[in-house]
């Protein structure tokens, strides 16, 4: 069975604060802990804490990152993707992912947000962690309604949401791929 790709997004360093770094340590942890592999956009804020969280738990970490040289992703990430493409970068994180989980975030998560959405990706905020999580948790998009966009509480249940959607809960272990 193929691992699971799980998308992290929101806040870059500039506008992550602490509680959203500190949600975003968790998520990675769980997505580690679920032998999932992590995607992100491979730079600071959200995208860092995250995948320190899963690199810290053994997890995988793949930064698809802005910039035409690796050298601009977080030391977190063991894969690093230098796209040259600046803010075009923001489909193919979305895009490569099976499952996308929001941590707080501004119009660039939002992007990322939208593709899920017309790719029809499960897609799940955290809206304590505030921004996009918070605005766009609970509800559709449009008037589409290609995707309901789901809330969680915390960094497990948000992971299990993805993990029990695609069929690949394995019971937050390592042992179940």
């Amino acid at each position: 069975m193929k691992r699971l790709q799980i998308a992290v997004i929101g806040y870059n360093q500039d506008k992550s604060t602490e509680k959203t770094n500190k949600i975003a340590y968790q998520v990675g942890t769980e997505i580690a802990k679920a032998n999932a592999i992590l995607i992100c956009g491979g730079l600071g804020g959200v995208m860092e804490y995250a995948c320190r969280g899963a690199k810290d738990h053994g997890g995988l970490t793949v930064g698809i990152i802005p910039q035409d040289e690796v050298y601009f992703a977080n030391k977190f990430c063991d894969v690093v993707i230098a796209t040259g493409i600046g803010y075009a970068r923001d489909f193919v994180v979305a895009t490569s992912a099976d499952g996308i989980i929001v941590v707080g975030g501004g119009v660039g998560t939002l992007i990322e947000l939208c593709v899920g959405y017309m790719l029809k990706k499960i897609l799940v905020t955290i809206p304590s962690s505030g921004g996009t999580a918070k605005n766009f948790g609970g509800k559709y998009l449009d008037d589409r309604k290609r995707v309901f966009i789901q809330t969680s509480q915390d960094a497990s249940s948000a992971v299990r949401l993805i993990a029990d959607y695609l069929g690949q809960s394995n019971g937050n272990t390592k042992n179940g791929s």
